[in-house]
């Protein structure tokens, strides 16, 4: 019966652990959307976070996107071959890209890339005390830290999903044409005429929300880090399963609010 007792207890305190957190994070999200609209702005800052989320993530996107192309070509062809239905490759790898693996995959990228770095970068500014520098100099850490790399995540993603998307696409056809014998303009000709605006803007809208997913959970890690080199550890790691999480159920969420109706 006691062991019984302490393993609810056990419960318990996880589950009320985890909604405080979850409330907290809430609050800081709504803290940072906030200051987007009020001055000062950092052109500067924002301009460096728009090169580090966006143009720097392009080589690990693009290829993380053809790879997965390839592979869904070979995989549905295999698959279908089993059923004499080779021919849905064009259609499956468009739509498997464009709803769910690009979004997704570029998502969970830049968690690993860009929520790690945002995290590292500002528990450390925390821990040399760099962050009190900025408030002893009337800098709110908030709008010169947070802000520009929420806002160059909320820019950038989609169009890095767009570009995985299609680099995806182009996998699979370079794999369909090249190695399983499909005819190069019929191929094109089945992937644009099964996409739909809605695909489209699904992927895009993911993209939008992973963004700011990853770039809030690596700011919220690191301006609440431990002191010393095991607290930017802590803050890193957790930042990128938190982000990483949170990107799943989101688009758990959102795969249901756009095709289940």
């Amino acid at each position: 019966m006691s062991f019984l007792l302490s393993f609810l207890a056990a419960i318990g305190r996880n589950t009320l652990a985890a909604l405080a957190m979850l409330g907290r994070v809430s609050l800081f999200a709504a803290r940072s959307f906030s200051h987007m609209a009020r001055p000062p702005f950092y052109p500067r800052e924002i301009a460096v976070a728009l090169l580090q989320v966006g143009w720097l993530s392009l080589p690990v996107v693009g290829l993380t996107a053809v790879f997965t192309g390839g592979a869904l070509a070979l995989q549905i062809y295999s698959g279908g071959a089993r059923f004499n239905a080779e021919a849905v490759v064009p259609q499956i790898v468009a739509i498997g890209m464009v709803r769910e693996l690009g979004p997704v995959l570029v998502g969970l990228m830049i968690a690993a890339r860009v929520t790690s770095s945002i995290a590292a970068e500002i528990a450390t500014m925390k821990v040399t005390e760099q962050i009190d520098a900025l408030v002893t100099l009337s800098t709110n850490p908030m709008k010169y830290l947070v802000v520009p790399r929420v806002l160059a995540a909320l820019l950038t993603v989609p169009l890095l999903v767009g570009v995985g998307d299609i680099i995806g696409i182009a996998g699979g056809y370079t794999v369909a044409t090249k190695s399983l014998g499909f005819n190069s303009a019929t191929y094109l000709h089945n992937t644009i005429n099964f996409l739909e605006a809605r695909d489209i803007i699904s992927s895009l809208v993911k993209g939008a929300v992973f963004g700011v997913i990853a770039a809030l959970m690596g700011c919220y890690f690191g301006m609440h880090s431990g002191r010393g080199a095991q607290g930017v550890g802590r803050a890193t790691k957790g930042s990128v399963q938190a982000a990483a999480i949170l990107i799943l159920a989101a688009n758990f969420v959102l795969t249901g609010v756009f095709f289940s109706l």
